[in-house]
Order: structure tokens, then C-alpha cells, then sequence
């Protein structure tokens, strides 16, 4: 699978000693395993329907932690590695795994069916949703995302894959996006963002 570089980290401003005192009463800013996109004015959502044909907003899972994902069900090793540590993270969580919220968006809607996308993500959690949209939408959200998926050819006009952005994007329990989590961190990485959003950080 092919990971996308989007990111440009701003300068960080350096401060004199005299500034110093100014800063004994600043709250540290939280310390993220992944890419803090605190304030990014890019992934501030989606409306896509569900694999039961529901639209779903950010708005639908406010108060948790949401983490979503974009893939496809045929993929044979990144996606179903990255969902299972989700959902490997969420039980490990106990009850605040009930304030994470998986959401997996299909670059594939082709063959993505919504019967398939909902078997597909209930072999993870039966809690996680999959969003399918029209290759219009899926366009869409993918430049809000800035993330990158394409078809790659294969022996037959059925038998191709789907290169994609191999990463996770959470928001906080208020809707905000906030952390980039790359694909490879690890479960343990994912599972220390998710306490941190959990705890209001």
C-alpha cells in the first residue's frame, strides 16, 4: 500500500528567556504518538451513507473518540491489520472502549457492496460503521481528507486493487480533528492517542 506525505508541520517560534515566566501558567500542550493536527483546516468531516443506507455525520458520534479509515474490503493486508488493532485497542480499553467509535470509508465502491462492507466490518466490531459513497463523494472526501486512492490494474477488469493512504485520522470526543496515525505504529501507539482524547487532552 502506498502512505501519501500531506502534511507540512508549521515553524515552531522561538522564544527568548525574558518570554519564559509568560509561559509557568500555559497548560502543556498534549505529547501525540501520531501527527498532532490540532486546528488543521483540512478533515473536518464527511456525510456519507452507511452500510445500512444511513447518511452518517461527525455529529452522530459526538462525545466519543472517532477513528477513521479509508480503505477496502479485498485489501489484503493493510486494512484488515489496521482494523484489528482498533479493535484489538477498544476491547483492551474496557468500558471506554464504548467512547471509540471506528469508522472505515470504502475507496472501492465498485465492489464494496453494503452487504459485504457490513459482514466485512462486523468480523472486527460490530460497532464499527463503513461509509460508501458515489465515486463523486468519495472524490470529495477524499480532498477533504487530502488523501490519496487509485485503482492499479489487474489480470482482469475484476481482479484489480486499490492503492490508498495507508493512516488513521482521530477526532476528539467535541468532533476535532487531531491526530494523523500512520499506518505500522502499532496498536500501542493508537491505544496512548485514544486515552488522551479520551481523558480531554
Amino acid at each position: 500500500m502506498i502512505s501519501r506525505r500531506f502534511l507540512g508541520l508549521g515553524a515552531l517560534s522561538v522564544m527568548g528567556a525574558a518570554a519564559l515566566p509568560l509561559l509557568s501558567g500555559c497548560t502543556k500542550p498534549p505529547s501525540f504518538q501520531g501527527v498532532d493536527l490540532t486546528g488543521a483546516a483540512y478533515a473536518r468531516g464527511f456525510s456519507l451513507p452507511d452500510q445500512n443506507g444511513k447518511t452518517r455525520t461527525l455529529e452522530d458520534f459526538k462525545g466519543k473518540v472517532v477513528v477513521v479509515f479509508f480503505g477496502f474490503t479485498q485489501c489484503p493486508d493493510v486494512c484488515p491489520t489496521t482494523l484489528a488493532e482498533l479493535a484489538q485497542v477498544k476491547k483492551a480499553l474496557g468500558a471506554d472502549g464504548d467512547k471509540v467509535q471506528g469508522v472505515f470509508i470504502t475507496v472501492d465502491p465498485e465492489r464494496d457492496k453494503p452487504e459485504l462492507l457490513k459482514a466485512y466490518l462486523e468480523s472486527f466490531d460490530p460497532g464499527f460503521v463503513a461509509l460508501r459513497g458515489t465515486p463523486e463523494q468519495l472524490k470529495d472526501v477524499a480532498k477533504e481528507f487530502k488523501i490519496y486512492y487509485a485503482k492499479v490494474p489487474g489480470k482482469t477488469p475484476d481482479s484489480y486493487t486499490m492503492d490508498h493512504t495507508a493512516a488513521s485520522f482521530l477526532f476528539d470526543p467535541q468532533g476535532r480533528i487531531r491526530v494523523f496515525s500512520r499506518y505500522g505504529s502499532g496498536a500501542t501507539a493508537l491505544m496512548s492517542d485514544i486515552k488522551a482524547l479520551i481523558a480531554g487532552q
